[in-house]
């Protein structure tokens, strides 16, 4: 035991010697080791939203047992209707504006869903509304309604992006909300195909991009949006992709304002260029979009655009095919002045391009020039819908397989065929493609038939 005299030597000692070292304050340290990345996480992950998307499926009893898909694909018809299954998918997207509750995702994310439900980082839900999709570029809108202004994200500037600059991906992989992973920026433009449909212009990360990751924010160091996480590279690990921001800028402002994307009309058709054709042109390098067609009174026509040329860049992005031209496209609007690099006979040029907007009043006769087809209503008695074929181009594909007067046309492509203002639609949407399915019904019977349009 301390005597009283060796206690106050213990206090007027000792005690002050173990004040003077430093004491861990937890606080302190905390702050002290937040970086730029837990800054721009603490800062963006209340406007990342989990989004659920509920949709049904019915499934067919097969009454023959278990049997080789093959055959499967020919007796389905004959099987017995099953039970409706329910499924649930998960993606993740982005508030961009707090006050009107606008979320920014991907379109296959909300595919086919018959009711969403977002999910915030503070556990609130809200019932969702599709302000209006876009699946050409992946992108869709949602609209949340909340009596408080919800956390938004800031936008930031995708032309500026650097390979190798340090960017942030969250979302909620495999069901996981607001997870956080980080990488670099590996590649830029680059096109990924998924399923049947290539995408254009995509930024590269190695930041982990997981199932459900989709429509969540890519962010630069800063914790400002660069870009939308849309897909993943099945055959490798370590891909993800992006879509640049500044490209969705424009489609997220006409899903908000028209509930679909204007598309511009500059009224140039183009087709890829074969090495062969390369040499045969005398190109100096692989690359560019030939100019296949030009619509007679376009933009382009006015702006001196000849059919032969070959388009090396448009916008100041680098065109190197078909789906690489039509992809620059999106970043234009109607009224645009869009600079186009022309090859021509040996020597480079520019033009200028005012884009427009496609005339829904020559859609009639352009797919007449393109189909070969006249077309009308069919008659509400009939019970069924679609428009009935009244001429037949001589010389046209459609003639030379044996369309007649009196076909109907089901379906476009991925454009269902009601009526007359369908048709016009599918043949403004399609004009500039080498060819498109068609589903036609002549009696009782329907056929899919592939039409060559050039």
């Amino acid at each position: 035991m301390f005597s009283k005299k060796s206690f106050y030597i213990f206090q007027l000692f000792f005690i002050p010697l173990f004040l003077s070292f430093p004491v861990r304050d937890a606080g302190a340290l905390k702050y002290k080791r937040e970086n730029a990345v837990v800054k721009a996480v603490r800062m963006v992950s209340p406007a990342v939203v989990n989004i659920s998307s509920e949709y049904s499926i019915k499934g067919r009893r097969n009454p023959f047992g278990r049997m080789d898909p093959f055959f499967e694909h020919f007796f389905r018809d004959f099987f017995e209707p099953g039970q409706e299954y329910h499924r649930t998918s998960l993606g993740s997207g982005v508030i961009i504006d707090g006050k009107n509750g606008y979320i920014l995702t991907n379109a296959h994310v909300i595919a086919s869903a018959g009711k969403i439900t977002v999910k915030l980082k503070d556990e609130r839900e809200f019932k969702a509304d599709i302000v209006g999709a876009d699946a050409q570029s992946d992108l869709a809108v949602l609209k949340i309604k909340s009596s408080k202004i919800l956390p938004a994200i800031e936008m930031g500037n995708s032309d500026d992006l650097m390979i190798g600059e340090d960017v942030i991906a969250i979302g909620n992989p495999f069901g996981f909300s607001n997870t956080v992973t980080k990488g670099v920026i590996s590649a830029l433009n680059r096109s990924v195909r998924a399923e049947d449909t290539v995408y254009h212009d995509f930024i590269q990360t190695d930041a982990s991009i997981n199932p459900g990751n989709s429509g969540g924010p890519l962010l630069n160091i800063n914790g400002e949006l660069i870009g939308i996480n849309t897909a993943i590279y099945s055959k490798a690990q370590g891909i993800g992709f992006a879509i640049p921001i500044n490209k969705a800028k424009r489609i997220v402002a006409d899903l908000i304002r028209y509930g679909q994307v204007s598309e511009i009309w500059l009224g140039i058709g183009v087709q890829d260029i074969t090495r062969r054709m390369a040499i045969y042109l005398g190109l100096p390098k692989d690359g560019g979009a030939l100019v296949r067609n030009i619509e007679p009174e376009s933009p382009a026509q006015k702006a001196g655009i000849r059919e032969g040329d070959i388009i090396l860049s448009l916008g100041g992005i680098r065109v190197n095919s078909t789906g690489g031209f039509y992809s620059a496209m999106q970043g234009f609007a109607p009224g645009d002045r869009v600079k186009l690099k022309i090859w021509r006979k040996g020597k480079t040029f520019k033009k200028v391009i005012v884009a427009g907007i496609f005339p829904m009043e020559r859609a009639s006769r352009l797919g007449y020039l393109v189909f070969g087809i006249k077309v009308k209503d069919i008659s509400s008695s009939t019970g069924t819908f679609g428009v009935v074929i009244t001429k037949v181009k001589p010389g046209s594909y459609l003639f030379k397989i044996g369309a007649v007067p009196g076909d109907i046309i089901k379906q476009i492509d991925g454009i269902v065929i009601k009526n007359h203002n369908d048709f016009e639609k599918a043949v403004v949407k399609y004009r500039n493609k080498m060819s498109v399915v068609m589903l036609l019904q002549r009696g009782s019977r329907g056929y899919y038939i592939t039409v060559k349009l050039y």
